[in-house]
């Protein structure tokens, strides 16, 4: 793994001369793509410098960064391990493609009830995991820390500093912070949550002191993982006429929002705007497997 320059692909100019492209992050990395390929290279060299044998982290039964993870650790010849959200999964994580697909690589998984998950951030329950696992390098839900936050500075670059607007999908929030920490004075920063609530800002916060940034929560189409139909017609529309595959817990959403930004000329005139493709197409599968429980349309990407 190595940081990587994203191509740019243009989208749609708006009736008053907004003009909106596409950074490809998703087409960097392989297998371990977009923001988690940029959240895991500084990790994955301090884990080696630290001859960690594992690495450990958290994450839902779809998680993007969980799959992320389990690739990494297989191609670096390291163990992995996996705290999943919800201890009823234990007996039916088979039918989960992301959750199959990281035991097949070597991740091992270990199930906590959610009250149990919840203390994912307190000192004394990482220090007991530690304990259990001495050898293990601890990453956060979502791989955010100080050390991803470097990484995902380094989605931008000269061929970015011409933009008016940079704009990325929030999950954790730690890709935002780190592009705030590195995006030029002129630039202003656009986040869309994929969850419900304005709390995300807090949390975007923690990372980062600068005020360039600014979270937009109208686009969550009710919160983290919730798909509708609307959105899925969106994607596949998108697929259709991009050629470009969305997933539709994150930039699915952000460009959803985007482009009714843009028809109603919300943008400054001629102002030039990049959005961040930051991958997550792994969870395609699994979610695919939702959208057929809910009778939902199919996603044709």
């Amino acid at each position: 793994m190595k940081p990587l320059k994203a191509p740019i692909t243009p989208l749609i100019t708006a009736p008053n001369g907004a003009q909106l492209d596409l950074l490809r992050e998703d087409l960097l990395g392989g297998a371990v793509q977009g923001n988690k390929y940029r959240k895991l290279y500084y990790n994955l060299h301090e884990a080696q410098e630290l001859d960690s044998e594992a690495l450990l982290s958290f994450g839902g039964a779809y998680s993007n960064h969980i799959a992320a993870l389990a690739v990494a650790a297989a191609e670096y010849g390291m163990r992995s391990i996996g705290i999943i959200r919800g201890d009823e999964l234990q007996h039916k994580w088979e039918a989960n493609p992301t959750l199959r697909k990281a035991v097949d690589l070597g991740m091992e998984l270990i199930f906590v009830s959610r009250q149990e998950y919840r203390l994912r951030n307190q000192k004394e329950y990482l220090d007991e995991l530690q304990g259990r696992f001495p050898k293990a390098y601890l990453i956060p839900e979502g791989g955010t820390n100080a050390l991803a936050l470097k990484g995902c500075g380094e989605i931008l670059g000269a061929h970015t500093i011409d933009y008016d607007y940079l704009c990325v999908s929030v999950g954790t929030g730690g890709t935002l912070a780190g592009i705030s920490q590195a995006a030029p004075e002129h630039q202003k920063l656009i986040g869309f949550s994929s969850l419900k609530g304005d709390f995300m800002v807090d949390e975007v916060a923690q990372w980062t002191t600068t005020s360039n940034w600014e979270l937009n929560t109208d686009y969550a189409f009710g919160g983290y993982g919730k798909i509708t139909a609307p959105l899925i017609a969106f994607i596949n529309q998108f697929k259709q006429a991009y050629g470009i595959s969305l997933d539709p817990v994150y930039t699915g959403k952000m460009l959803f929002g985007l482009f009714e930004l843009l028809k109603a000329n919300r943008f400054p005139e001629k102002s030039r705007i990049l959005a961040v493709h930051t991958g997550g197409l792994q969870g395609i599968a699994g979610m695919r497997q939702k959208i057929a429980q809910k009778g939902l349309p199919p996603l044709e990407i």
